[in-house]
Order: C-alpha cells, then sequence, then structure tokens
C-alpha cells in the first residue's frame, strides 16, 4: 500500500507533439469534491443537450448547461446557446483554475454524464466562438473515466483516466491536430460532472 499518491508533474506534456496537454491530477480533497459534485447536479440549469444533423434534430440523454461573465453565444452542433451568468460555486471554480494554471476563462460549458453509458463521439473544440488555440480547463467531478485523444493525420491515440477532483488543460494547437472522446463504457454506474472554462473571442 502506498503512503503517499503520486501526483502528476503538470508541467508533462500528455501528447508526443502537435499540441500541449497537461494533467494536474487531483486539485480537491474528498470532502470538498463531493461537496461541488452534489451543488452542481442540484443548482446548475441542466437541460438535455441537443444536436442538428443532416437536418434532423438530435435530444441526448446527457445534460449540458453554458455559462459566462456575459449573455455570450456559443454554437456548436448547429445549435446556439446564450450563457447564464456565473453561480457562487463556478465562480471560485474559476479563480481556483486561473490561480493555478495561469490562464483567464470568461466561459463554461457544463456536462452531465448520468452514467457509464452516457459518453461523448470523436471531435475537436474548435468553433468560430473560441479563442484561437486558446487554453480549456475541464474539471471532473464524480465518476473517474478514460478520455481519448486521436491524432488527426497518424490517427495515434494517447487515453488518460480522469480522476474525481482532477483538472486537464488542453491548449495550444491541440484542437487543430487532435480529436478528443468520453467512450462510454458499462462498468460505471455513478455520474460525472464535466465542466470545461473557455474563452469566447468578445
Amino acid at each position: 500500500m502506498k503512503l503517499f499518491q503520486d501526483v502528476p508533474n503538470h508541467n508533462n506534456n500528455v501528447l508526443p507533439y502537435d499540441g500541449i496537454v497537461n494533467y494536474y491530477g487531483v486539485l480537491w480533497n474528498d470532502v470538498d469534491a463531493l461537496y461541488y459534485l452534489n451543488t452542481l447536479l442540484e443548482t446548475i440549469d441542466w437541460r438535455n443537450d441537443e444536436a442538428v444533423i443532416f437536418g434532423k434534430k438530435i435530444i441526448t440523454k446527457r445534460k449540458v448547461a453554458w455559462y459566462g461573465s456575459a449573455p455570450f453565444e456559443y454554437t456548436y452542433s448547429n445549435v446556439t446557446k446564450h450563457a447564464l451568468p456565473w453561480t457562487k460555486e463556478l465562480l471560485a471554480l474559476k479563480q481556483h483554475i486561473e490561480q493555478v494554471t495561469g490562464e483567464t476563462f470568461n466561459s463554461c460549458l457544463l456536462n452531465l454524464y448520468h452514467s457509464g453509458e452516457e459518453g461523448m463521439a470523436w471531435h475537436s473544440d474548435g468553433e468560430k466562438d473560441l479563442k484561437k488555440n486558446g487554453a480549456i480547463a475541464s474539471v471532473s467531478f464524480g465518476a473517474e473515466r478514460k478520455f481519448c485523444f486521436k491524432h488527426k493525420q497518424t490517427l495515434e491515440k494517447i487515453d488518460i483516466w480522469l480522476e474525481h477532483g482532477s483538472l486537464l488543460v488542453m491548449k495550444d494547437v491541440t484542437q487543430t491536430h487532435w480529436l478528443h472522446r468520453l467512450p462510454p463504457t458499462k462498468k460505471v454506474f455513478t455520474p460525472r460532472v464535466n465542466l470545461t472554462f473557455r474563452t469566447i473571442e468578445e
């Protein structure tokens, strides 16, 4: 049994080339992480996600919410969302992440995965509303899930496990060259809340 948990070196790049992904590991202890998980589940204005694919509207089981420093518009999957004002918990999380990473963010897209059956297909966050090559800070509360990267040209794959209370940061040209996804699994039965702090170009 280990007396001390291995702490990831966040200066290490998870990707071998064409981008920068830093995994900070667990930033919130079990008590704080559980508080945020429960509070976000109860207070966020969750809505089933929508996408328009080949002209057909798709409603997902996964739920989403969009918050920001202003009523930004954010369009992905041909659906436009309008940012809600920060809650005190989201603002506290944003400020902590900015202090740790040295980055700044003005918005947050939240995803609620009720169980391992819900995931996210391969994609990159390259929407025109986002700051080009800007950092995206991904915070996880709840079930530990596998997160996958795939290079768009070489098809090389990199997998990482995102822990309860952890932080992952994607930046530089990562979105240009790499896809990422959250694969579904039948081994997870508890929810996961993922927060991706971003910068919308004003």
